[in-house]
């Protein structure tokens, strides 16, 4: 089958699409056939050697997370069958192979079936960046009626976080480029803070004292603690630009996903209900994965680029 896995650390021009052996699930996984897969910028970081410490070995399969239809069953799988449409996130990043596919094997709770109200392309911009807002706000256990701060509220973890928050009866304060503010509104901010704006100040006007509780999804680090109160609750989305410390006692840490198919379940029920956005870039095929990772690195996107193997 065809792939797409890092064998030499450089630009995007190192990418190559290769012929690999086509995997073979064992006992508790699942194939998925892929239709389509996201670029994140953890591929971009894999491909310039920036993961070695968590990935070490070449060759470095890229993609996290995908949706495809399941052709293959290992024993002991009772909740999945060969037909089912399906999303998966891959949270093993020492594979010779990853979602940027035609096939990927995976743990059977890794996977569930895919939103039915949209297409593959949009169904595999849910695993990865969903389950990361997730549990970046399960890790933040505000209250009802509390004060959260977003970063990077109109990338792809932002805005999930966003929506994800409000529904959790949180109030937010969204911060991007003052371009995104209606939509980041209409998404369930409270309140908005641009990009150019002072961030700790504003937010301080705007929530006396500071919010209780930072999902820190574009790495500003201390510049965003200092939006944060005393004793406050602080998450850098895997592990941001830099992980700040606990200053004024505030409690910081670090979210890095994990797969969980009761969490991605529900965040597929949500995605059906209308209450959260799955947002596409572009769609290009595998073999221009390269382009892919040179318009990620630019910069600006609102939604995932997505590839497809036909």
């Amino acid at each position: 089958m065809r792939a797409i896995s890092v064998t030499e650390y450089g630009g995007p021009e190192t990418l190559r699409v290769a012929d690999v052996p086509e995997p073979v699930p064992g006992p508790g996984q699942v194939r998925i056939r892929i239709e389509a897969a996201t670029v994140n910028p953890v591929d971009v970081a894999a491909r310039e050697g920036l993961l070695t410490s968590l990935a070490p070995d070449l060759p470095l399969g890229l993609g996290l997370d995908a949706a495809g239809v399941i052709d293959a069953v290992g024993a002991g799988v009772e909740r999945l069958a060969v037909g089912d449409k399906v999303i998966g996130l891959r949270d093993r990043l020492p594979m010779a192979t990853g979602t940027h596919a035609e096939a990927i094997v995976l743990d059977a709770d890794a996977v569930v079936h895919a939103p039915r109200t949209v297409d593959a392309a949009h169904a595999a911009t849910l695993p990865l960046n969903g389950v990361t807002a997730y549990q970046g706000l399960d890790l933040l256990n505000l209250p009802t009626g509390a004060t959260l701060l977003v970063t990077g509220a109109a990338g792809a973890v932002g805005r999930f976080a966003v929506e994800l928050a409000a529904l959790r009866g949180l109030r937010v304060v969204a911060a991007a480029s003052a371009s995104d503010e209606a939509d980041l509104r209409e998404a369930g901010a409270s309140f908005f803070v641009a990009r150019d704006e002072p961030l700790g100040a504003t937010v301080r006007t705007l929530v006396p004292g500071g919010v209780d509780g930072v999902l820190d999804a574009a790495g500003l680090g201390i510049r965003a603690l200092d939006a944060l109160r005393n004793r406050g609750a602080f998450v850098a989305v895997n592990g941001g630009a830099v992980v700040p410390v606990n200053l004024r006692g505030t409690r910081v840490q670090n979210v890095w996903f994990h797969a969980d198919a009761g969490q991605l379940a529900h965040l597929v029920s949500l995605a059906d209900a209308g209450s959260l956005t799955l947002r596409v870039a572009d769609v290009l095929p595998l073999q221009d994965a390269a382009k892919a990772h040179i318009r990620l690195a630019e910069g600006g996107l609102r939604g995932r680029l997505v590839l497809q193997p036909s």
